[in-house]
């Protein structure tokens, strides 16, 4: 029985050790050589001190390094933080400081970039450097080893503490709707519970080629490698720059499961794919594939079969729409996944009828176990069902999604929208908080909002309008050098005077996203 998500790789290691566990570009890495790099990664960071639940951050693009860093973490008794390569030095310096991470693993080039911020990072003691080059001068308490020189350390093997499937596994941060992301906090047995119940209803195998296309910090793009190592499948790396980069990966590498955001659907449906194509299945998650969209994909690729799906970082994935669902209600996110239920509850906790709206609720294996440092936001995430089942001492924790639905007659559920002012970009979830700080911190700038508008690609586009004396595109300048891409604005729009407020005195957030409501129709950049 596998309880420990690292337990995958050890034990495709065990039964197959020469079956390939992952692609990176001319790199092809066995299950047997990938469980040795993890024990030295693991025995490595015992020897730097790392204690149990210490917090191990990785911030690369897709490489073997990253999935070694990531899970030998684990194995020492620590807990992964992936970081998204898009983010900039403030987004991470203040992520490695919110979860007192001890350890960074990043690229030269990135050490680079980072080190002015790291000195607000007191408790990062170790940063294991991949690449060559001229080191970046740090704070006197961090040390800095090449990632070769890590691995190539002699160690004494020590014993290592029991681990049960609820001891922390990993922090996912995401964009939290006051300003600064948010950590899900992921137990082993979410992650395991997650990859299994994917994995199942997929029907994932051996033989499966899985392409990471998405970041490894996005819980669905984590989900392609921890499904593709549930089953001793391969998962293949991509950090592609256009579209066809896909298509030309999937076809070198025989790929037979692709995952992708809706934005980028819309893009690889434009492809000429080759007849005879080795997809078996696509997956979509991170907001509603469009009809035409899944029209074209379908033509395209006869052979592959569409899983549409719906998810929530809190507790993974939620549900899917079985494909022979898919042209009966092609518009529902369907049921809940294998060993997880979905209920549509009112606010004081009972159920919905059919047809009436209430807040997607999910139960069972898959919760998180709460934000990391943050119990008010938890308690409002995380709640208690009711009513408490009689007899029971102790009520069950559920996650309340945030998200409005309805369920149909026959149980399939059907997205209404969010009850938050979360902005969904590209499959991101983006505060538009924290894209107003970063407005409101170039001079000239006296008040900004930031809002969502609906994108046929994007699913939402961010609109930032904002009361300045700069012009837009010295805001719009500014916010690409500071911001990661999928959170720059795509509209920027000056006013002369004061921005809107309502009857409280706060910004009229719902006028000004009227106003704008149209600003992309057509597709418009």
């Amino acid at each position: 029985m596998t309880r420990l998500i690292h337990e995958f790789i050890l034990r495709s290691a065990r039964v197959a050790p020469g079956a390939e566990a992952l692609v990176d570009g001319d790199a092809r890495i066995s299950y047997g050589a990938l469980a040795s790099q993890l024990e030295l990664v693991a025995a490595g960071l015992g020897a730097h001190g790392l204690e149990g639940g210490g917090r191990v951050a990785v911030y690369l693009d897709k490489n073997v390094e990253n999935v070694a860093s990531m899970f030998g973490a684990t194995l020492a008794d620590g807990v992964f933080v992936p970081l998204n390569p898009q983010l900039k030095a403030p987004q991470v310096a203040h992520i490695l400081a919110d979860c007192q991470a001890r350890v960074l693993v990043t690229s030269n080039a990135r050490l680079r970039t980072l080190a002015p911020a790291l000195g607000d990072c007191p408790g990062l003691k170790l940063v294991l450097v991949t690449g060559s080059g001229e080191r970046a001068a740090l704070p006197a308490h961090v040390t800095v080893l090449g990632w070769d020189d890590f691995l190539s350390q002699p160690v004494q093997a020590s014993p290592r503490p029991v681990r049960i499937d609820a001891d922390i596994a990993a922090i996912l941060y995401t964009s939290g709707s006051t300003g600064s992301p948010k950590g899900v906090v992921l137990s082993h047995r979410n992650l395991v519970a997650g990859a299994e119940s994917v994995a199942s209803y997929l029907g994932n195998t051996p033989a499966d080629r899985i392409l990471a296309v998405l970041p490894l910090s996005f819980d669905y793009g984590l989900s392609q490698l921890t499904t593709a190592f549930s089953v001793g499948a391969t998962a293949v790396l991509i950090n592609y720059l256009l579209p066809r980069d896909i298509l030309d990966a999937v076809e070198a590498e025989r790929i037979t499961g692709l995952a992708a955001v809706p934005s980028l659907w819309i893009q690889l449906a434009r492809l000429p794919w080759p007849a005879g194509c080795t997809l078996r299945y696509l997956t979509n998650s991170g907001g509603a594939m469009q009809r035409p969209t899944l029209d074209a994909l379908r033509q395209a690729l006869p052979g592959a079969t569409p899983y549409l799906m719906y998810g929530l970082t809190e507790a993974f994935r939620s549900t899917y729409l079985p494909p022979d669902q898919l042209d009966r209600r092609p518009d529902s996110i369907g049921k809940a996944i294998p060993n997880a239920q979905v209920m549509v509850l009112r606010p004081d906790g009972s159920e919905c009828e059919p047809g009436e709206p209430g807040e997607l609720v999910h139960r069972g294996a898959l919760v998180s176990l709460g934000y990391w440092n943050d119990p008010a936001r938890t308690a409002e995430r995380f709640r208690p069902l009711r009513p408490v089942e009689a007899g029971l001492p102790l009520p069950e924790i559920a996650v309340w999604s945030g998200d409005t639905v309805r369920k149909d007659e026959e149980g399939y559920l059907y997205f209404i929208s969010r009850n938050d002012e979360m902005i969904k970009t590209s499959g991101y979830r983006v505060s538009p908080t924290e894209v107003e700080e970063v407005a409101c911190a170039i001079e000239g700038v006296q008040e900004v909002v930031a809002f969502g508008a609906a994108h046929p690609a994007l699913g939402q586009a961010i609109v930032l309008v904002a009361s300045a004396t700069i012009t837009e595109a010295e805001l719009l300048s500014h916010c690409k050098r500071q911001l990661p891409a999928y959170m720059v604005p795509s509209k920027v729009v000056i006013t002369g005077g004061a921005l809107p407020r309502n009857p409280n005195g706060k910004f009229d957030r719902k006028l000004l996203a009227t106003e704008y409501a149209s600003a992309f129709t057509g597709g418009a950049q």
